[in-house]
């Protein structure tokens, strides 16, 4: 079973709607019982960095950085993806999960933002994530903070610079899209995720 972690963010239904479809058993629960003992976590989310409070602390916190230090099979999308780095200019004061090293920071003024739509990623680094995914994939973005580049980037997009659109570590996976938005690309990318 899959928890797709509520955690007060947004963009739920589509991700529970995008696992029915590929026939896959999920909960939506911020009770840890049920996370503790899912077999892969989901963490979407649109929404503000300030909304990753319940991640980092109490009982749910604990739990994920366990199934973390464990192997145990982690997916974060969008805002996901964000506070699996070390934090977010979006709110300073708050610490993201440090998986992944830098700090999330807001497109410049000189582009528009949100980064809104399809775009193309650039693969750059094998990654069991994108299996069967080819370098120039168009996939769908919604965001206006975006995640620096960083040993553990398997995929960039280019939006007025290069930004973390995949990263990868052992069992741990982020990406700054919505693969469940994202047509037969993104159904490919949650399958690999489902056959770890």
């Amino acid at each position: 079973m899959i928890a797709i972690v509520d955690y007060g963010a947004g963009n739920l239904a589509s991700v529970v709607k995008a696992l029915q479809h590929l026939g896959q058993e999920c909960a939506v629960t911020a009770d840890p019982d049920i996370v503790g003992h899912a077999d892969k976590w989901i963490i979407p989310g649109v929404g503000n960095f300030k909304a990753t409070v319940p991640l980092a602390s109490g009982e749910l916190g604990a739990l994920l950085r366990e199934g973390v230090s464990e192997n145990k099979p982690l997916l974060g999308i969008c805002l996901g993806l964000q506070w699996m780095f070390e934090g977010s200019s979006e709110a300073a004061d708050l610490r993201g999960l440090g998986i992944f090293t830098g700090e999330c920071a807001r497109f410049s003024q000189r582009v528009k933002a949100p980064h809104v739509g399809w775009d193309s990623i650039a693969i750059a680094a094998r990654s069991r994530l994108l299996a069967g995914i080819p370098t120039g994939a168009y996939v769908y973005f919604t965001h206006s903070y975006r995640a620096p580049v960083c040993g553990d980037t398997v995929a960039t997009c280019a939006y007025e610079e290069s930004f973390t659109a995949v990263a990868e570590r052992g069992n741990v996976f982020g990406v700054q899209f919505h693969p469940e938005k994202s047509g037969d690309v993104g159904m490919q990318i949650l399958e690999n995720f489902f056959a770890l």
